[in-house]
């Protein structure tokens, strides 16, 4: 299985179950593990053939900062139905990251693994 990724797609939206977490925009940061074949793309050399990982970024960016959820992990579930449902990936691993939740920690978040045969 072939892995595309993206890291630290950092996105600033409205999150949190808190009335104080709905008022503003919080960081929160994306990382993206995609199951897609890159054998063609490799074997042709061919960009036309592979992931484009800048519609990908654009695509999860928009998104997110357009969403409202209270849960961090309702919105990793859409992240993974997004990318497969839009990009045609056969798995996804989406972890999102809300660092600054929990003062006595760096990062809190949660990471969700789904397929297209799920």
């Amino acid at each position: 299985m072939d892995t595309i990724f993206i890291e630290q797609l950092a996105v600033d939206a409205v999150i949190g179950v808190y009335d104080w977490e709905r008022e503003a925009a919080q960081r929160l940061f994306i990382d993206l593990d995609i199951g897609f074949s890159i054998r063609d793309a490799a074997a042709d050399d061919d960009v036309d053939q592979t992931l484009d990982y800048q519609a990908v970024a654009e695509r999860v960016h928009a998104f997110v900062s357009a969403s409202r959820y209270h849960l961090i992990e309702t919105l990793a579930e859409e992240i993974a139905r997004l990318l497969l449902a839009d990009f045609e990936a056969f798995k996804v691993t989406v972890r999102v990251s809300k660092p600054g939740a929990i003062d006595q920690a760096a990062n809190v978040g949660v990471r969700v693994t789904r397929s297209s045969e799920a």
